[in-house]
């Protein structure tokens, strides 16, 4: 590995002669039902046996939401190869943040207010340039990398889950603002809906098309199901209220795709998560509200996807902070 003078010294085990070329990159993911850690080399690839997961969660307070984070980053430092070198740590989190302080203050953690998270990761690999986005943007980063977003420019990831997510590459490199929350697409309301959203908004897309929000709505409704997975069931089933939800979230979904796409003007949204996979259905209802804006065609012409990777995705796009810096604005 080739060193500058500027460049930091990589950490890891002495008298090794097969580091990779690229070296490894320590990975963290920080959500608000779990932390996962895990090292990550220059194509990707999550190495086996270093990955590492610890629950977080609202009912945790700030101690124990340090705890996790320290549990799973010193499983997977200790986990690393012999020979191997780490170069740096990505960290994804849950927004918002304050990046260039390093802080965070995930909405649905509420014993996190400005919590140097950034400052916690470095203090468990001393020496290590640690860098921290988004967990939106990193997603959209491993999209770009190696997943549905390859060859795109202009592409936008979201993660439809227990919140919803997102984060911009804008001209092939990322859009972060200058707080590091650009890309909120979560937040953004969208028309024909006043669904009260967490942050304080009125018909936030979160607050409509995330599997919490949508299960709830059915329920309201009459359905007598308590999950995504139940959900999927009934849609699958034909159930009319359990279709009317996957319906009613993908048209929002849609709404939001297509208001950023003005504003931006997208070429490709990668959308992954758990509920993004409630049924190929929920595509399809997405892309027909964002075809209604027929006479845009900068509008129309935006592609919407599944995620092109595996559940590793958080992780890769952690990584790619620091494999993928060149395209890291």
């Amino acid at each position: 590995m080739t060193m500058t003078p500027d460049s930091p010294a990589p950490i890891g085990h002495s008298g090794g002669t097969d580091t990779p070329a690229g070296g490894l990159a320590l990975a963290v993911d920080f959500g608000g039902t779990k932390v996962e850690s895990a090292l990550v080399d220059e194509h990707g690839s999550v190495v086996a046996g270093t990955r590492f997961r610890e629950a977080t969660g609202p009912e945790k307070d700030a101690d124990g939401l340090a705890t996790s984070v320290r549990t799973a980053v010193t499983a997977t430092l200790a986990a690393l190869p012999e020979g191997s070198a780490l170069v740096g740590a990505g960290i994804g989190a849950a927004g918002p943040l304050h990046e260039d302080e390093g802080l965070v203050s995930p909405l649905n953690l509420p014993a996190w207010r400005r919590y140097p998270l950034r400052d916690l990761v470095a203090g468990l690999a001393p020496g290590l340039p640690v860098t921290l986005r988004m967990d939106g943007l990193c997603i959209t980063l491993a999209e770009h990398w190696i997943g549905a977003a390859r060859g795109y420019d202009n592409v936008m990831g979201m993660i439809v889950s227990t919140g919803i997510g997102g984060g911009l590459i804008l001209g092939g490199h990322t859009a972060s603002g200058p707080t590091g929350n650009a890309g909120h697409i979560g937040h953004v309301e969208v028309a024909g809906f006043d669904d009260p959203c967490a942050c304080g908004g009125i018909g936030c897309v979160e607050a409509i098309a995330s599997g919490p929000n949508t299960v709830a709505w059915a329920r309201a409704q009459g359905w007598e199901g308590a999950t995504g997975e139940d959900l999927s069931a009934g849609y699958a089933a034909g159930d009319a209220i359990a279709v009317a939800a996957v319906e009613r979230s993908g048209r929002a979904l849609g709404q939001a795709i297509a208001s950023a796409t003005a504003l931006v003007d997208l070429d490709i949204v990668a959308i992954g998560g758990g509920f993004s996979q409630v049924s190929p259905d929920l595509f399809t209802h997405i892309r027909a509200a964002t075809a209604r804006r027929a006479e845009f065609s900068f509008v129309t012409k935006v592609v919407v996807v599944p995620s092109g990777l595996s559940g590793d995705g958080p992780l890769i796009g952690a990584a790619a902070l620091v494999h993928r810096a060149e395209t890291v604005a």
